[in-house]
């Protein structure tokens, strides 16, 4: 099975900066970073970070996706995503109902169990199928309920395709989940915001989602109830605390955290809801990306250390890019064999997800440049993400 071979984050920086004509002197000056650190991201001694990519991408007029590249991605699944783009379009054309409507709950709960293994490949398969069922089923019946169903299996398409760097889908996904979320239950349109302000973190305006944000927020508090209200609010909590974070805004992400907190321990124990997961373990796991991105690596690792001490259930689509922001944050350290003791666990619990994530992409890539002598563990790794070595 044949694989798209693209550079890794970091080494894009450069593609893109000869590209468009910048020395290195200018970029910097524009992106409002030193020239040490762009030349250390560009041979592969310093990890590029989201925040740094996003005001890089600026300064060359580029999108944080844009400069990040598309992920690889295995033929099958090329063409399940094309599948999928046409299943997408075609929300506003009704079809023929499904034969068994009454099996689309078990079909939605199986699909996000594949995406909770961060089974990627099962996920794009599955997905399209389940779309277009869902999606003309709510047509012929016009219940909230199907609506609802509709808007949350929109939320797993935005999810595979920012996975695998498709933004162009995971906004038009997004545009049809908030469709469906006029005529849902109103828990799906603070889903909806909250996966319209991920689109504003995947392009890099960490601005815009923070005022996406900040409205949705707003209309949870005066629009949900019970239950409802404590999971929308805390699930864009949790989001703004992720982009006030790659801000470095230090004030916004306090308040975010402390929302977040609230609302957890209002909610109770972790628990998925409309394919997303939110709890007391869920919030902590962001607080430590958050850390991470602000450069509060102690921190980071000790809250970690916290999190694994009272043990947790949350599933592999958050321990895996956890075990991501700990091997950041050790690699800032200077600590490179337990950075790839981290990525190693990443690989292990989430390896579709670790092969197409832009931390695990950009650790390898850095990890590989900095070990100039042999290590197995670390040539296995590479041989393993698909990187010469």
């Amino acid at each position: 099975m044949s694989v798209t071979k693209i550079p890794g984050p970091g080494a894009n920086v450069a593609v893109c900066r000869k590209a468009r004509g910048f020395s290195q002197v200018a970029l910097a000056r524009k992106a409002g970073v030193s020239v040490s650190l762009l030349s250390k991201i560009e041979i592969g001694d310093r990890a590029l970070t989201q925040g740094v990519a996003a005001a890089l991408a600026r300064a060359m007029g580029l999108n944080l996706d844009e400069l990040l590249g598309t992920a690889p991605v295995e033929r099958a699944d090329e063409n399940n995503m094309t599948a999928l783009d046409h299943a997408v379009r075609r929300f506003a054309i009704p079809d023929t109902p499904p034969a068994h409507p009454e099996d689309l709950p078990r079909r939605l709960a199986e699909l996000n169990e594949h995406r909770y293994r961060t089974e990627l490949s099962a996920v794009s398969l599955k997905l399209p199928g389940v779309l277009a069922d869902a999606t003309n089923h709510a047509h012929a019946t016009q219940s909230p309920d199907a609506w609802t169903r509709v808007a949350d299996t929109y939320s797993v398409v935005y999810w595979l395709a920012a996975r695998f760097r498709r933004m162009h889908l995971a906004e038009l996904a997004v545009m049809k989940q908030r469709l469906a979320a006029g005529r849902a239950h109103p828990i799906a349109a603070t889903v909806a915001a909250r996966d319209e302000a991920g689109t504003f973190l995947n392009s890099g305006d960490f601005e815009g989602g923070l005022a996406v944000v900040d409205r949705a927020v707003v209309e949870a508090e005066s629009g949900l109830r019970g239950r409802d209200r404590a999971f929308g609010l805390g699930i864009l909590h949790l989001r703004g605390l992720t982009l006030a974070g790659r801000l470095k805004d230090k004030a916004t992400a306090d308040a975010h955290m402390r929302a977040a907190w609230r609302t957890a321990e209002e909610f109770g124990e972790d628990a998925d809801e409309h394919g997303i997961h939110f709890g007391p373990d869920q919030t902590v796991t962001h607080a430590i990306s958050t850390f991470s991105d602000m450069e509060q690596h102690r921190r980071a690792l000790d809250a970690a250390d916290d999190l694994f001490r009272a043990g947790t259930d949350l599933p592999a689509t958050r321990i895996g890019p956890l075990h991501m922001n700990i091997a950041r944050s050790r690699l800032a350290l200077g600590d490179r064999d337990a950075a790839l003791v981290s990525l190693e666990k990443a690989w292990e619990v989430a390896p579709e997800m670790a092969r197409v994530h832009p931390t695990s992409q950009e650790l390898m890539r850095v990890l590989t440049s900095l070990h100039r002598r042999s290590n197995p563990r670390l040539t296995r790794l590479a041989r393993r993400a698909g990187m010469p070595l």
